[in-house]
């Protein structure tokens, strides 16, 4: 260690020469031995650290220095857990006017805060203080390093919520400005790390750390422009930090926008993260758009980065819930990118989303839903209706069910063959997946001129329509009771004497009709003598009246269907 022995050796300043006593004398000498082989000896116990504390305590400048130099040099090639006592004299050392003695303490500190431990034990130490007031001085290597030193203390999360209500994020937001790259990069990072919690996000944005962070994003330096685009993205998640964004950063997508161009590849994903987080509300969705972001998007989705793939279509799946955006959306090129993503089985994340983004678009303009039908979309969710995550399962029955509900949609999805695939996913012990294809079944039985295909699919795949019907009706789900009601009532009024009679002639079909008119008369029965025997509070009263009201109008499609029947 040259500068740390030459240090011990000889000093030519002579303001900092004090008399040297014999402890301190026999300390350097101890030291000087020490360091020759450092290997074998513990610098945070025993003899050698007694001889650094010596040092640390002593008047003599050069002395302080030599200690502080040499526990920066220890601590950097020698990094576990330490004790009190050896945080002590480097906490000390903090506390110095000395710009040699700070920078080397606050090194030290920073290299020991790598571990968790430390980390813990250095803020419950009163660490933060010292570095906080290193912090507020002009020396840039102090800067430096205190603010690294904070940077590494706040990755600890026990540690998060001192840091934030310390007086830390005010400097660290007026270091975020230096002049200096390398202090720069140390305190957006220290901002970033204080993110990660909703409360401590809170505290950066009173200490008015948004509008620099915003600054910066038109940073030369990538490592700057990523802390800052990522802490951004975090601080967006807040619906409260969007609403204060809104009012007071109105360059805030059109740099965002910008930054999906960017050569580095992490700050492209998080300047998407932040646009997908800031879509979450509709005046941003619209704003993304108009600020030039589905090129860029369009782009990103065909990437061969995972990561760039799920931000990018995270990122279209919230702007494509506005109505607004939709025509756009299709204009701009998506379905077919869409559509390639549904075969992405790397990532469920990946899927979900493309098939959430697809169904968002197709309750568009007859128009889009052509170019819908034209894109392969459907056969694609078909494909993996039956053999995809539930996640994916899910949001393809969702689709399916948002399809079915336009008139003019349902004979092309019939001869697609859809019912190859919503009859078996009624089996599904999801109840949303069940649910949804169940939903789209019932849709797709209604108001059609056609009705070859429901009639070929009546026994078959998996039992068929009428299946599907008898199990529901007996699924003590008043939901699924509901649709398997409604489904035979569209049935028997679809002026198909073939379709009418299949109903008609099933006997399983026709008992479970019987069979709900019977429990929701029963149902209704109860309900009433409960309503006259019982004293209800509001929140039951309420829960009770819609039952009452489920059940009177479940009670009323069985009897339209008996007059049917009879």
């Amino acid at each position: 260690m040259g500068g740390c022995c030459s240090c011990l050796r000889d000093s030519s300043d002579e303001a900092s020469v004090l008399p040297i006593a014999d402890n301190e004398r026999e300390a350097v000498t101890l030291l000087l031995g020490y360091l020759e082989d450092k290997d074998r000896f513990d610098f945070y116990s025993g003899k050698p650290l007694k001889a650094l504390t010596t040092l640390v305590y002593s008047d003599n400048l050069n002395l302080q220095r030599s200690a502080a130099l040499a526990f920066a040099e220890i601590t950097e090639k020698y990094v576990r857990p330490v004790s009190r006592d050896v945080l002590e004299p480097i906490l000390i050392l903090l506390q110095s006017q000395d710009p040699q003695i700070q920078v080397a303490a606050c090194a030290a500190l920073g290299n020991l805060a790598v571990n968790n431990e430390n980390k813990l034990l250095i803020v419950e130490m009163g660490g933060l203080e010292p570095l906080i007031n290193q912090m507020m001085g002009n020396n840039v290597e102090v800067q430096c390093n205190a603010v690294g030193c904070i940077t590494n203390l706040a990755t600890q999360d026990d540690n998060k919520h001192k840091i934030a209500t310390s007086g830390a994020l005010v400097p660290l937001t007026r270091l975020a400005k230096s002049q200096h790259i390398r202090v720069q990069r140390n305190a957006t990072g220290a901002l970033l790390n204080m993110t990660h919690s909703e409360e401590n996000r809170r505290e950066l944005v009173n200490a008015g750390s948004v509008p620099v962070l915003v600054s910066l994003l038109s940073s030369a330096d990538p490592d700057v422009q990523y802390y800052c685009t990522t802490a951004l993205s975090n601080i967006a998640v807040d619906e409260s930090n969007r609403k204060k964004l809104a009012q007071t950063e109105p360059r805030l997508v059109s740099k965002l926008v910008a930054l999906m161009d960017s050569p580095s590849s992490r700050v492209k994903c998080q300047a998407t993260l932040a646009l997908r987080n800031l879509a979450s509300d509709t005046s941003y969705q619209l704003e993304i758009v108009r600020a030039g972001g589905l090129p860029h998007l369009v782009k990103l989705i065909q990437s061969d980065s995972m990561p760039l793939v799920l931000a990018s279509v995270a990122c279209i799946r919230n702007i494509s819930i506005h109505p607004l955006n939709e025509g756009l959306i299709v204009d701009a090129g998506f379905l077919k990118p869409l559509v390639k993503l549904l075969d992405f089985k790397e990532s469920e994340e990946i899927q979900c989303h493309a098939v959430s983004t697809l169904r968002n678009l197709a309750a568009s303009s007859e128009r889009n839903r052509k170019e819908f039908f034209e894109s392969g979309a459907v056969e694609k969710c078909k494909e993996l209706a039956l053999d995809s995550p539930v996640s994916v399962q899910s949001e393809i029955s969702a689709c399916f069910a948002i399809l079915a509900l336009a008139d003019i949609s349902k004979l092309d999805l019939l001869d697609a063959s859809i019912l190859d695939a919503l009859v078996p996913m009624t089996y599904s012990n999801n109840q949303e997946v069940s649910g949804n294809a169940a939903a789209a079944l019932a849709n797709l039985c209604s108001r059609i001129n056609n009705y070859a295909r429901i009639i070929e699919a009546w026994g078959v795949p998996s039992g068929g329509i009428r299946g599907f019907l008898a199990r529901f009706l007996c699924s003590d789900y008043a939901t699924f009771e509901h649709i398997a009601l409604w489904t035979i009532l569209q049935l028997l009024e679809s002026h198909n004497d073939k379709v009418a009679e299949l109903v008609k002639s099933d006997k399983e079909i026709i008992n479970g009709v019987k069979r709900m008119a019977d429990i929701t008369f029963e149902r209704l029965q109860r309900s009433g003598a409960d309503g006259k025997n019982n004293d209800h509070d509001l929140a039951d009263s309420k829960s009770s009246e819609a039952a009452e009201d489920a059940s009177v109008e479940l009670y009323n499609i069985t009897q339209q269907i008996l007059q049917f029947l009879n």
